[in-house]
């Protein structure tokens, strides 16, 4: 810890650990200038714009490392460089009375037991009306769905892990085998496992889950429940919005602009830049956020009047927008008559008319990035001699980017060669699995990616030091003949890997009866029989607490280096059992 956060009394750090934990809206760790204006604006005191200006200025000046985010240590040391008492006491104030905002006590150790939390009850009611209408049909959930936005149903609803399996589906198809849910009259023992499967998927599609674990999901812990389900959602909504997998979204180039800059703007960036796209069509003034721009719904009027469907598509309906709640002189009713017109569109959600005024960012930003999934008005432009060729990332690259925002890296690692340019982000991965770094030595040398993974994937199985392949391949034949099982492999290149088979027996060995093995195909197995066995595979060893990051493709195809991450990893899931 930095040495200025050891020189103020412990009654001070921990009234400054209740001020940084209420103001990291989204659990990250991290403070940014947006969370510190989100604040002031929720704040009751009225605080002339200049203070707090004057105030969040201060803050994100003493940003040390620049990655426009404040730790708590440096959160710690402005605030003693503060030296206005009329600026501390308004900072404490605000603090204080925050709005739609709950506190609570921690609960597991995990997750700071004793220290105040707190969430928003803005938040909570959004996520329950979309996750009520995404898991409305879903037969697994008729015990959890609906649930009232108006209480604490939500909190109550993930303990068995049923609802959190089912978004992280949604979010990213096919994540989670579903047939390793468990669904039918479920123990403390079944819920405990569909919670570490949840976990360990929610890790693998890139969510941070560093200090959350199961219990704190079974107890319902309010901020850790909303953080992670934002994760979840987030990810669904922002799928899209990357020119690779949407090529329409090339229409949004400039004209001195280059493909190549495109390609690496974030999901936000991108989706800024569409609502301005439509709303330059629409003769109307760009908007600069998601926030402060938004608050009189005139842009959202326009957005909703450009993407709507004109009809000139087969079997399209036509659907005209009204316009005439833009000239409401009140700003929420005007807000109110605007969300009418997005229920036409069936795109009501996340957003209160009171979200809208209010400004609040992260709603706003997901009630738009629905509109862009359900309406996206876009189609990919003529070449014209223009090469737009696009190249999305690999299977191998998604799995290192997904594993390197796990561990909450800052800032998020959108795409993994633009945002890893100036070494910074794998000097970041090199501290979180303890490999000594300078700082002082940093360069922009492009770094192997894989070998921060990797390492921390063998460091784990050789108490800090790096196994050998054949290590690995030993202790996994040893293991399976232990278990009297026919599987065996020569190598990770062994050609049976593809049937999942060894994985599957290796599964079995280090928990009996993990595996169902009526699920299971064996002898002369079709590509789709392949598939199933892998995505089988990998949904267990999640489910049994092994984080693996691999995919069931890896395992079809035999990618060597993500096999022997997956056998590394079963080998500590071994190990840690035989040591007790």
């Amino acid at each position: 810890m930095d040495s200025k956060v050891t020189q103020i009394s412990r009654e001070d750090l921990e009234e400054l650990r209740e001020a940084f934990n209420k103001i990291d809206i989204d659990n990250s760790g991290y403070v940014s200038d947006f969370e510190l204006q989100e604040l002031f604006r929720e704040a009751s005191f009225h605080i002339p714009g200049y203070k707090v200006r004057e105030i969040v200025e201060k803050f994100m000046a003493g940003d040390t490392n620049k990655d426009e985010k404040i730790s708590f240590e440096e959160f710690v040391a402005i605030y003693q460089e503060m030296r206005s008492k009329e600026v501390r006491e308004t900072f404490r104030k605000c603090i204080s009375r925050r709005d739609g905002i709950r506190s609570f006590g921690g609960t597991s150790k995990i997750s700071s037991e004793g220290t105040q939390h707190s969430y928003s009850d803005e938040e909570k009611v959004a996520f329950v009306n979309w996750i009520n209408k995404a898991l409305a049909d879903d037969p697994d959930c008729k015990h959890l769905i609906p649930m009232d936005p108006e209480t604490d149903s939500l909190f109550k609803s993930v303990k068995d892990g049923i609802l959190l399996c089912k978004m992280i589906n949604l979010s990213q198809s096919d994540t989670i085998d579903e047939r390793v849910i468990n669904t039918k009259k479920c123990t403390p023992f079944t819920m405990t496992e569909n919670l570490v499967l949840a976990l360990n998927s929610a890790s693998a599609i890139g969510c941070t889950v560093v200090n959350i674990d199961a219990q704190d999901m079974k107890a319902g812990t309010p901020h850790l429940v909303l953080g992670l389900l934002w994760q979840i959602i987030k990810i669904g909504l922002f799928a899209d919005i990357e020119i690779s997998r949407n090529e329409a979204l090339i229409a949004l180039l400039d004209e001195s602009e280059d493909l190549e800059h495109l390609m690496s703007m974030s999901p936000e960036d991108l989706l800024l830049r569409w609502v301005n796209y439509h709303l330059k069509a629409a003769g109307w003034e760009p908007i600069r956020n998601f926030s402060d721009d938004i608050k009189d719904s005139r842009a959202y009027f326009h957005l909703l009047n450009q993407i709507s469907p004109k009809g000139d598509v087969d079997d399209e309906m036509r659907i005209d927008i009204d316009m005439s709640g833009f000239n409401e002189r009140d700003d929420e009713r005007r807000a109110e008559l605007m969300l009418k017109q997005a229920e036409r569109l069936d795109c009501r959600q996340f957003v209160t008319p009171n979200d809208v005024v209010a400004g609040n960012h992260k709603l706003n930003m997901a009630f738009v990035a629905n509109l862009f999934n359900m309406y996206p008005a876009l189609n990919r432009p003529a070449s014209n001699g223009i090469d737009y060729t696009i190249e999305g990332e690999t299977r191998e690259t998604r799995t290192f980017r997904n594993w390197m925002n796990s561990l909450g890296v800052s800032p998020h690692v959108n795409h993994l060669y633009s945002d890893l340019h100036d070494g910074l982000i794998i000097l970041q991965l090199y501290e979180r699995i303890q490999v000594p770094v300078n700082w002082t030595r940093c360069t922009n040398t492009a770094v192997n990616t894989h070998t921060p993974y990797t390492l921390k994937v063998l460091s784990d199985i050789g108490d800090g030091e790096k196994v050998s392949d054949q290590v690995i391949i030993d202790w996994v034949n040893n293991t399976l003949k232990q278990g009297q099982k026919d599987s065996y492999i020569n190598s990770f290149k062994d050609k049976s890997i593809s049937t999942s088979l060894p994985v599957i027996d290796l599964i079995d060995t280090i928990v009996p009866k993990a595996i169902k093995y009526e699920m299971v195909k064996t002898g002369e197995l079709t590509p789709e029989d392949r598939l199933n066995n892998a995505k089988y595979a990998i949904s267990v060893a999640r489910k049994i607490g092994v984080r693996v990051y691999a995919l069931p493709d890896d395992l079809v195809e035999v990618n060597p280096k993500m096999v022997m991450t997956v056998f590394a990893c079963l080998m500590g899931r071994g190990l840690k059992k035989a040591d007790g």
